[in-house]
């Protein structure tokens, strides 16, 4: 069966070229978010395998809800979505759980050697 993964970014073209990537390499996305509480709520409703989160989104940031879903789940996998220039949030980010971090603008091969990594 394939792994289920929530996909998270304010950014609807991000989540589409994100979606596209994982479709093609087999993986099923099981709902997409725009911000940490939708996020959250996504994450309660699906149980997804692995969660792609933005670091930077309106309401709720990646930070707060990737602290959000380890609190409900201590077992959740979060891979972090950056742009350049945001290292600090995203050791934050390793610090506060996350498994991995993937650079925008995505690089197929770097996207998925991190979700295979984490999903391994």
């Amino acid at each position: 069966m394939s792994k289920k993964i929530l996909i998270v970014d304010d950014a609807v073209f991000m989540r589409m070229k994100l979606k596209d990537i994982l479709e093609k390499n087999g993986y099923t996305v099981v709902g997409e978010a725009e911000n940490g509480k939708e996020a959250f709520e996504k994450y309660q409703a699906t149980m997804p395998d692995l969660v792609t989160m933005d670091i930077t989104m309106p309401e709720v940031d990646g930070l707060e809800a990737l602290k959000m879903i380890k609190a409900y789940d201590s077992a959740a996998k979060v891979v972090m979505c950056s742009a350049m220039g945001q290292q600090g949030m995203v050791m934050d980010a390793i610090r506060a759980g996350a498994l991995d971090f993937i650079v925008k603008p995505f690089d197929t091969d770097r996207v998925i050697k991190a979700v295979d990594k984490v999903l391994a």
